[in-house]
């Protein structure tokens, strides 16, 4: 028999998490990033629970059903992270497992270095760990060198509070649409989102809305997604990019940290955050001495594990149950 999804809420570092959790056994945790939320492990949450695992999946802080608090500087990764711990401390089942994709990536990999004693086994997809992330230049003046004097850097651009906001609440299910397409290995070179793009349009100007959902993507799927943005708006997601300067700051003290947990890493094929960041990834095995996998899958773009579930499915589990794919 299917196991059903489950949700309740927890509280953790003073905000109240919406959780969605899949099977029984040993816990598994996923972080999920932008624009997303807990929904966006829904193949994973089911096959590791019929694997004989607890799938756990939260909306993190700023999205979905959890709290999204007013203030910008609440969203640093010391908060991100901190609701990490507080939610295996909730859970009461001790040290565990943790996968994130995107912006999850760095709260888990986050999250790892600083209590090791709390994460056992972690797993990074699209975002490969950035041995330079917390000594290197200060990011928001990187993104400007980087984008020049006429284009914008997309992560400088959702720096300004108000402006993206603006532009992508105007039509929630056309910009997750182009999201979600912009960033697919299915959709064509020519219409694929750049990280950069002209200051005379907006950034979603350049990623047309296509006339059919992707193929991994049910307009379910799409409806779930939309109706939660429409809800809560995008601040909270955005206001994890406004604090990249402050986590330089606040996390200085990591400098020259390497991960000692056993990792695997999967990304796919035409990811342009692996573009983005090749140097991290060419350098992953010696930032993380216990790299147990990369993998880049053909046929996947930046949203991996819904693209492909099934082959992303089969090496999270291989990896979580110590064997080869």
């Amino acid at each position: 028999m299917p196991h059903p999804v489950r949700h309740r809420f927890i509280e953790t570092n003073n905000i109240r998490m919406h959780v969605a959790e899949q099977g029984e056994g040993p816990v598994v945790i996923f972080t999920h990033g932008f624009p997303e939320s807990w929904y966006s492990w829904r193949h994973q949450m089911a096959a590791l629970a019929e694997a004989g695992y607890h799938a756990i999946a939260p909306d993190q802080r700023g999205y979905g059903q959890t709290d999204r608090p007013e203030r910008i500087d609440a969203y640093s990764l010391c908060h991100l992270t901190g609701d990490i711990v507080g939610l295996i401390y909730a859970l009461n089942e001790g040290p565990c497992a943790l996968i994130g994709h995107d912006w999850g990536a760095p709260v888990a990999w986050t999250t790892a270095l600083l209590r090791p004693d709390l994460i056992h086994t972690l797993g990074l997809l699209s975002v490969p760990f950035i041995g330079t992330f917390y000594d290197g230049p200060v990011p928001t003046e990187g993104m400007q060198k980087m984008q020049g004097p006429d284009k914008y850097f997309y992560q400088y651009y959702f720096q300004e509070p108000g402006r993206a906001e603006k532009e992508l609440e105007e039509d929630v299910r056309g910009n997750m649409l182009r999201f979600f397409y912009g960033a697919s290995a299915t959709t064509p070179m020519e219409k694929r989102w750049r990280f950069l793009f002209p200051k005379t349009q907006r950034m979603v100007d350049g990623i047309p809305v296509p006339t059919e959902l992707p193929p991994w993507l049910t307009e379910a799927d799409l409806e779930y997604f939309a109706a939660e943005f429409t809800r809560t708006g995008f601040r909270g997601g955005l206001n994890w990019y406004r604090n990249m300067d402050r986590n330089r700051e606040l996390l200085a003290f990591l400098k020259g940290s390497k991960i000692r947990q056993p990792t695997y890493f999967l990304a796919g094929e035409t990811d342009g955050v692996i573009v983005m960041y090749k140097n991290a990834l060419d350098r992953l095995e010696e930032n993380i001495p216990n790299l147990k996998g990369k993998v880049i899958l053909p046929a996947a773009g930046h949203w991996v594990q819904q693209e492909q579930a099934e082959e992303t499915n089969r090496h999270l589990i291989a990896f979580l149950k110590g064997k080869s794919v």
